[in-house]
């Protein structure tokens, strides 16, 4: 939003930083899978075996859910609050939304930007899962990992599984992915830690139609702001942007990496989660972050003192 603000609006705006910005992450510019495989990838460069656990479970929870006795067993084994009608399918989208949240926010300090985390999180979510006390118990596993998402303050006795509150105000991203931010994201690759899948335009408009009773605007953003050939096109009108993306973000996947002229750069961190550089600094920050925050500040100054400049030497 702050790079489309400064683009539609450069008499209001002399610059924007786009933290964490996908803008590319649309249909026919990035791929469908990019953003489940870079979750992938930050489990299973942390380990191995978790990431194997993890990707063999859904087909274990699947099984699970078809008998009588695999439903009391799944019940016991995360503690769950209440005896669900699909225990397995709900506990399918808990646990993903656990993965997926916890790659988005995985920040070398604790955070409450979702949920109260550790540091490292995914780290955290590994060791539970790679915790020798637990056997071959896959669920005994999960639950271990799911703890450290839903339960790391320690004060949940049970889980209720299909609480749809809202702290954080969520469900207006929700609309926003149903009218104009239609962000393809739900391909799986065979190699995913999720269940193969593909990802279809129509699956999220019947989604949309049966939530909001809405059309999506399939097109609207990149006929309104662009995104095709950006760097050919960004860099004939376009000035004062810098677009951080951290490669442990999957959402990464849509953004800039790469400059395209000197006054719109791209600083890119490899141990960076979603917008980790907007985060209250602490004494326990890395060193990379420190730098790039450095680096984001010089170049905002660069900006205000070319503004200025620009006002001193005005003629009326």
């Amino acid at each position: 939003l702050a790079a489309w603000f400064r683009l539609k609006y450069p008499h209001i705006a002399i610059g924007a930083l786009a933290s964490s910005s996908p803008i590319l992450g649309f249909e026919n510019l990035t791929s469908p899978y990019s953003f489940n495989n870079i979750i992938t990838q930050d489990f299973k460069g942390e380990s191995e075996n978790c990431y194997k656990v993890i990707k063999g479970s859904w087909q274990q929870l699947e099984d699970a859910g078809k008998t009588p006795q695999g439903r009391r067993l799944l019940r016991r084994s995360f503690k769950l609050c209440k005896n669900y009608e699909d225990v397995a399918y709900s506990l399918e989208s808990w646990l993903q939304t656990a993965f997926i949240y916890t790659a988005m926010t995985d920040y070398p300090t604790p955070s409450n930007f979702l949920n109260p985390l550790p540091a490292y999180p995914i780290k955290q979510m590994c060791k539970a899962i790679d915790n020798p006390t637990t056997g071959n118990d896959t669920f005994a596993k999960l639950y271990g990992a799911a703890n450290v998402y839903y339960n790391f303050s320690g004060t949940v006795k049970c889980f209720d599984i299909d609480d749809d509150s809202d702290p954080h105000g969520l469900s207006g991203w929700g609309w926003q992915a149903c009218t104009e931010m239609i962000l393809p994201t739900g391909g799986n690759t065979k190699d995913s830690i999720f269940p193969a899948s593909d990802w279809h335009y129509e699956g999220r408009a019947s989604y949309c139609k049966s939530a909001y009773d809405i059309e999506p605007r399939r097109n609207w953003i990149t006929t309104e702001f662009g995104g095709n050939d950006i760097k050919r096109v960004l860099k004939r009108f376009g000035s004062n942007i810098i677009f951080f993306n951290g490669l442990r973000d999957p959402w990464s996947g849509g953004g800039v990496l790469k400059n395209i002229s000197n006054t719109i750069v791209a600083i890119v961190a490899k141990e960076g989660a979603h917008h980790v550089d907007l985060r209250f600094s602490t004494k326990e920050d890395p060193q990379w972050l420190k730098e790039v925050r450095k680096q984001e500040i010089k170049i905002i100054a660069g900006w205000i003192s070319q503004y200025y400049q620009d006002l001193a030497h005005l003629s009326f």
